[in-house]
């Protein structure tokens, strides 16, 4: 049965061991060597380089409650920030989690967002390793990953003219769940989970740096947001094929049922967390990958960063906080 106290019945000093115990109930890798309960975590990193992303979710503007259960939720929270170390060509080694409450927030929920993150970083190997907790009125989740690169990062500045855009995972369905939930309907399934537990495919990331990739990005602000960092931090234009982006039957029926262009979430939708990579022409490319374009040719101030079809992109570009 959930625990029905509140964390003011509960106390700062009880949520910490109640954390901890939640921490201990998921396997703990060799790399960590002091893990929770100390003023801080101790973590080995046998490359010699650290890789580190942090990213926040507030209740109201990433997550709804009533949408997501909490272990949804502290699933997302982890992989939103693994992807990005991943995305890097590292392997997620540690998760740190800063927690804001409410006081009248249930302790059974904060176990059960706990659950989701041991779950989420147990899928590559890492742990939860500490953090921190706050009272406040507003429900805020702080996640920093940190990750370990045994041979190169792969960053965003590496694409180069001729060579392939390919894409791993799916694009668009987290997007197309949140519209499905806005308008207070469940179904389907498969849209609506997309959009409470990404699944990033971090498999695919390490891979694509054993194959050469030249650049990759994790696709979290949309694809054409995100192809266009890659375009600008490689001084080229990236150009994308339509067709290659098409073909989700799910969501393009609820595109039909809810009357949207189905461009606009596969082009503009985020909080996918697919990965985005270019590899030289004559790369043996992973079979988690699928081809969706190429990088044409040196960008000049007045060209668009990223073509559809050799045009220029008519969907909204993805999304931009403080916009």
């Amino acid at each position: 049965m959930a625990d029905e106290r509140t964390l003011a019945e509960l106390g700062e000093f009880g949520l910490i061991a109640m954390i901890g115990e939640a921490i201990a109930q998921g396997p703990m890798p060799a790399s960590v060597q002091v893990g929770v309960g100390d003023d801080a975590a101790v973590v080995a990193v046998p490359s010699g380089r650290v890789v580190v992303a942090v990213d926040q979710m507030i209740e109201g503007r990433h997550f709804r409650r009533d949408w997501s259960s909490a272990n949804d939720i502290g699933r997302k929270a982890v992989a939103r920030s693994m992807s990005d170390i991943a995305a890097m060509g590292a392997t997620p080694t540690a998760v740190l989690v800063a927690l804001a409450a409410p006081a009248d927030l249930a302790v059974g929920w904060v176990h059960d967002l706990v659950i989701g993150m041991v779950t989420e970083a147990a899928v590559v190997g890492a742990a939860l390793v500490g953090g921190d907790t706050s009272a406040c009125d507003v429900l805020t989740l702080s996640v920093t990953a940190l990750g370990s690169a045994a041979d190169r990062v792969v960053t965003r500045a590496g694409a180069k003219a001729g060579d392939g855009v390919w894409v791993a995972g799916d694009l668009g369905r987290a997007a197309a769940g949140l519209a499905v939930l806005s308008r207070g309907h469940r179904q389907p399934k498969s849209l609506v989970s997309a959009h409470r537990v990404p699944e990033p495919p971090y498999a695919a990331a390490l891979a694509a740096v054993a194959a050469g990739a030249t650049s990759m990005i994790d696709v979290s602000d949309g694809l054409l947001a995100d192809a266009g960092h890659v375009a600008r931090a490689s001084g080229v234009t990236i150009d994308l094929e339509w067709a290659t982006l098409t073909g989700d039957s799910d969501l393009e029926a609820m595109a039909r049922n809810l009357g949207v262009d189905a461009a606009t979430w596969i082009l503009g939708g985020g909080e996918d967390h697919a990965l985005l990579a270019t590899f030289p022409a004559n790369a043996n490319v992973p079979a988690a990958f699928r081809r969706i374009g190429s990088v044409k040719r040196l960008k000049s101030e007045e060209s668009e960063e990223v073509l559809i079809d050799g045009r220029a992109a008519v969907v909204p570009k993805g999304h931009e906080h403080f916009r």
